[in-house]
């Protein structure tokens, strides 16, 4: 028996472009998640990422801190609007900030996030974006990469959901590298929300386990 479609909503940052928006959008309306992204949440009504999903027809929703009087009360607000629309899993996508404990107690286990390394390289507070490039360009590694996690209340640091290696090449600048790494995560992100949308996600302690079609 097919399984009942879930109900996402993505959170985005005030800069970002919005492609693994897109790309989730995309997965759901291609049946590749069997799912539908039902509202984009932003800190800014005009941010690129909004501007972007509203062109998709999805419904957006702007909350920004500033307009609230706490934090508390900002993760209030966001933990409302989350529960109204009755949103099963939520996706970070260049959200810069450190959810509430009470958005994450809420929805634990159905926040999901996507990194531009190989968590636990390069990670945690500050390290996003070009930081992270940087910093594994700095280093000389060779391989870095994606990781899909699930989010707990500490940066970068939930159950592990998948991770894909990357190539760092001789010649890569920040931007080079980004640009191959953003290739991956759509597709890495993409396929780790597919899984959980079909049940087969579960987690034990620390680790993720990923369950066959058969026992879902």
């Amino acid at each position: 028996m097919k399984r009942k479609p879930i109900r996402i909503s993505i959170l985005v940052s005030g800069q970002g472009r919005g492609t693994n928006m897109q790309a989730i959008i995309d997965a759901c309306r291609s049946g590749k998640i069997n799912g539908e992204v039902v509202l984009v949440i932003g800190v800014r009504d005009d941010a690129p990422a909004m501007e972007r999903a509203r062109a998709a027809g999805v419904k957006t929703v702007a909350l920004s801190p500033k307009n609230f009087a706490s934090d508390d009360a900002y993760n209030e607000a966001l933990l409302t609007t989350l529960q109204e629309h009755q949103v099963d899993l939520v996706c970070l996508a260049g959200y810069m900030r450190a959810l509430g404990a009470n958005v994450v107690n809420a929805f634990r286990g159905r926040i999901m996030n996507v990194h531009p390394a190989l968590i636990p390289a390069f990670c945690g507070k500050g390290m996003y974006g070009h930081h992270v490039h940087e910093a594994v360009i700095q280093r000389g590694v060779k391989y870095t990469g994606v990781t899909v996690h699930f989010v707990d209340e500490e940066y970068d640091h939930g159950p592990i959901i998948a991770q894909t290696v990357v190539p760092v090449e001789d010649d890569d600048t920040p931007e080079t590298l980004a640009a191959r790494v953003l290739k991956h995560e759509h597709e890495t992100y993409t396929n780790a929300i597919a899984l959980f949308a079909d049940g087969r996600l579960k987690i034990e302690g620390q680790r993720v386990r990923v369950l066959p079609q058969s026992d879902c």
